[in-house]
């Protein structure tokens, strides 16, 4: 298993390739853009309540946003 914090190049190049600003992430995780850009610059981490925001938002499973599958898999509809 490659390095750890891979998964935060994941989360930017979803954010990038949906044009998608810092700012507008940040408010969905409730954060201050600059509290967001720490989190993409690995000064701080996503906790799991951001992973789970963002697997909502972009409706994409967390195996795919943490990097386990290559795959871009869709939540479960329920």
């Amino acid at each position: 298993m490659g390095d750890v914090m891979e998964y935060v190049d994941r989360i930017i190049a979803l954010r990038e390739d949906n044009d998608i600003k810092q700012e507008d992430i940040a408010k969905i995780l409730g954060k201050s853009q600059q509290g967001y850009s720490h989190l993409e610059n690995r000064r701080a981490r996503f906790t799991v309540e951001d992973i789970i925001s963002l697997c909502k938002f972009y409706n994409l499973s967390a195996d795919y946003i943490l990097g386990f599958i290559d795959e871009k898999k869709e939540l479960p509809k329920k």
